[in-house]
């Protein structure tokens, strides 16, 4: 008999419910009806998820966070961003006054103080179109009617995941119909679980099980290795064990589980028997006739009894797995034990390389290689680079996902009124890109307290401005301030103009100061220089940067934005939502998120230097090239200042062969049809650093516009990198097209306390230069208050 409106016994749940209990819960009423063994539970439906969000008003709340930007534009950053915020107004917003007594009263009759498992179930879940493998959440181990409730709006929650909005996405599925229903079982721990192939993905005439001790979660997040065996699909006999080291398992404990290292019996034993493993491969057959495809089942031996804890269809895993773009997101999501080995290989295996080939290719000059020798370098450091940067997305950025691992933790963990106060937590980490602030702020000062100095880069500025555009004109030379520079026509009054000043203490003094100066700025550069470093015109746009922050009050540095008792406070709240035994594990978890929050801005700085050196390469050749060969050979204006790999590869023939003619593709320019037709006065992003601001536009469209930036303007661009980071101290405000709190433009405007909004759909085409703008970083909303004339 089904209880209430919203509760279902799995013996009730019939084939045509598929809508209501959603597959998961189908395939298990369809399973216990046919005799197979499967935990005692009930389905909370379908119903009761659209009466929550109908009656609590997040289905309009939902509505609006994924009408902030067209959901085919929306980076996984943003992804995330927006379902930790849905997600968390699940578990801030309680079940309406009846409904919640309603649930609490049929689950306690149903469990009791029983453990159980609570598990998604939602329509379309595990069937032969969409598997929705390992996208929701479920949760073990868990005792009580309320806390069941708490858990059943975590899955709930789960439906607006990250994963499961891409998923849903790329399904074409209408996203705002989804709904939700989720199993609540008994909970079986077992002392061996595992997943059994009907057929083997990788060959249709063997299927597959696999096997460890305890719970199946250790398995099935990748914690835990499994134990392997091949078998003949038509017999069950046994082709191949491939066994596991057996070092730890996931077990019950506490409110959850948690990972214990094995007994030495159990590591030198096999979690299954040969017996036991053909009764595993049985109940995959059995599946299969029943359903008529064959299955993946998770499944678990209690004692001597064997349960089937789900069963869903193998083939659309197998179309699923082929999309590769998901299967790379899906690679980010590791395991806590997965991102500490990660750590490890990046901080004592790839950072030191990474820094140590960068100070190679530093050291060599390449002004003396013949054309030939040059082209061949060029490739060298593009290999090079590409390795790297290969490296960086295989390894870096999966290391990223601590963070955000951090960042579900804590909320599902604190459960704060603001979703991204994790991130408070994390920030005030030692970051490359805050030290490099520091350091320009330093040499900015002495700019500051010296007149004299002042005085010669601005008068070296305006000399550069208005002197001819030449391609072999040197970098800018700063003399002191009155001294006339020799000049090529009349080298004997520069000469009698340098003797009548030799020995005037006040010049030597100045002189003394350029030369500290220069050197200062040239081992600024060597250490922290990244891909923008090595552009044509950076020295000279770092000597403008340093001067219009030397004309302007230094810009509060980090440290005096951050609280150290807020941290403190923030630190002993996280930590204290633990049993005293997990204490130590949320320490290590913290520790993890700061290391992934720092290195996310750290890692592009490092693979920033190896693309300079790069492009100090590629320069070079570019400028051969153009004093030696006719203006129709030379590379087109517009790709003066970048590099690409298509651009390089004429290069390099054209240096290797002087008879070569090159074939240039220009660089696509960007459409101006929006400028021209779309002046919104609002437009709409995601709120990434708390405060609000007003200032002109700056509108970054070209590295060298970087230069260009005065103290109090809002820096809107494409997106912040950290080889930018260091203009950040002038802006008011930050707008980026691109959007989430853990990217780089994000953390950096925390930091310094600057607001910013993320996210802006066409931020760089809507917004103008000089355009006077209000920029809410509470509430995601940038204003145009006044257009540029």
């Amino acid at each position: 008999m089904i209880t209430g409106r919203w509760i279902i016994p799995i013996e009730e749940i019939r084939e045509n419910t598929g809508k209501v209990c959603g597959g998961k819960a189908s395939a298990l009423g369809i399973l216990h009806r046919k005799g197979l063994t499967v935990p005692a539970g009930v389905c909370i439906c379908t119903a009761a998820y659209e009466t929550y969000v109908d009656r609590t008003g997040l289905r309009g709340r939902i509505l609006l966070e994924l009408s902030r930007k067209h959901f085919e534009e929306m980076r996984w950053e943003e992804l995330w961003d927006i379902s930790e915020k849905i997600k968390h107004m699940f578990t801030l917003t309680p079940f309406p006054g009846e409904m919640e007594k309603e649930l609490e009263e049929g689950l306690a009759s149903h469990f009791g103080d029983k453990a159980v498992a609570v598990r998604s179930s939602a329509p379309g879940e595990d069937s032969a179109n969409t598997s929705f493998a390992g996208v929701h959440a479920s949760y073990v181990n868990i005792r009580g009617a309320r806390a069941i409730l708490r858990h059943l709006r975590l899955v709930w929650a789960s439906l607006w995941s990250d994963t499961a909005l891409l998923y849903r996405k790329e399904m074409g599925l209408d996203i705002l119909s989804s709904a939700m229903a989720v199993l609540v079982q008994e909970m079986i721990e077992g002392r061996v679980s595992g997943v059994a192939f009907g057929e083997n993905p990788d060959n249709e005439s063997e299927a597959v099980i696999e096997a460890v001790y305890g719970l199946n979660r250790g398995l099935v997040d990748g914690t835990v290795e499994p134990d392997r065996w091949n078998l003949a699909r038509q017999t069950g006999s046994i082709k191949t064990h491939m066994p596991a080291e057996r070092e730890k398992a996931v077990f019950a404990g506490g409110e959850g589980s948690e990972l214990k290292a094995l007994p030495e019996a159990f590591q030198k034993t096999p979690p299954l028997t040969p017996a036991e493993v053909l009764e595993v491969f049985e109940l995959a057959r059995k599946a299969e006739n029943l359903f008529g495809v064959p299955q993946d089942i998770e499944w678990t031996f209690r004692d001597s009894t064997l349960y089937i804890l789900q069963a869903r269809p193998i083939t659309t895993i197998l179309r699923e797995d082929r999309d590769e773009k998901r299967r790379w997101y899906l690679s980010l999501r590791r395991s806590f034990e997965n991102l500490k080995e990660l750590r490890k290989a990046i901080e004592e295996k790839y950072i030191p390389a990474m820094q140590a080939e960068a100070r190679d290719l530093e050291r060599e000059n390449i002004e003396r290689l013949s054309d030939s020798a040059l082209a061949g370098e060029i490739e060298r450091r593009a290999e090079i680079y590409r390795k790297w940067y290969d490296i960086y997305w295989e390894e870096f950025i999966p290391f990223a996902h601590g963070a955000r691992l951090f960042g579900k933790v804590y909320n599902e963990t604190i459960n704060p009124e603001d979703p991204y106060e994790f991130a408070d937590l994390l920030s005030g980490t030692e970051m490359l890109s805050l030290e490099r602030n520091r350091k320009l702020e330093e040499i900015s000062e002495k700019i500051r307290k010296s007149p004299e100095l002042i005085q010669s880069i601005k008068e070296q500025i305006e000399a550069e401005e208005t002197a001819p555009e030449k391609e072999s004109r040197p970098e800018p030379e700063i003399v002191p301030a009155g001294e006339t520079r020799p000049s090529d026509t009349d080298t004997r009054h520069s000469d009698t103009n340098r003797t009548e000043l030799e020995g005037r203490p006040e010049i030597e003094a100045e002189r003394k100061a350029l030369t500290e100066f220069k050197e200062e700025l040239d081992s600024f550069i060597s250490r922290y220089g990244g891909s923008y470093s090595e552009s044509p015109g950076a020295k000279k746009g770092l000597y403008r940067l340093l001067l219009e922050m030397a004309l302007h009050p230094p810009a509060p540095m980090p440290a005096e934005k951050i609280s150290s008792n807020r941290m403190q406070y923030l630190k002993e709240k996280f930590i204290s939502g633990f049993e005293d035994k997990n204490k130590q594990c949320a320490s290590e978890l913290l520790d993890l998120g700061r290391a992934s929050y720092r290195l996310r801005d750290d890692d592009n700085i490092y693979l920033g230097k190896i693309e300079a050196e790069l492009k100090r390469a590629f320069f070079e050749g570019r400028k051969r090239l153009n004093e030696r060969v006719h203006e129709e050979a030379r590379l087109p204006e517009e790709a003066q200042a970048f590099y690409a790999p298509e651009l390089a590869a004429e290069l390099t023939k054209t240096l290797r062969d002087p008879s070569y003619s090159p074939k240039w593709k220009k660089p696509p320019l960007k459409s101006k049809i929006l400028r021209e037709k779309v002046k919104p006065r609002q437009l709409l992003g995601n709120p990434s650093g708390r405060g609000v601001a007003e200032g002109f536009a700056k509108v970054i469209l070209k590295e060298t516009d970087l230069f260009n930036l005065k103290a109090g303007e809002v820096l809107v661009c494409d997106a912040v990198d950290p080889n930018m980071t260091f203009i950040v101290p002038l802006c008011s405000a930050i707008v980026e097209r691109r959007g989430g709190m853990l990217i780089h433009g994000a953390i950096i405007a925390r930091e310094y306390g600057i607001p910013c909004v993320t996210g802006v759909p066409d931020a760089t085409e809507l917004i103008k230069n000089g355009d006077y703008l209000a920029v809410d970083g509470y509430l995601g909303i940038v204003t145009v208050l006044k257009r540029r004339e």
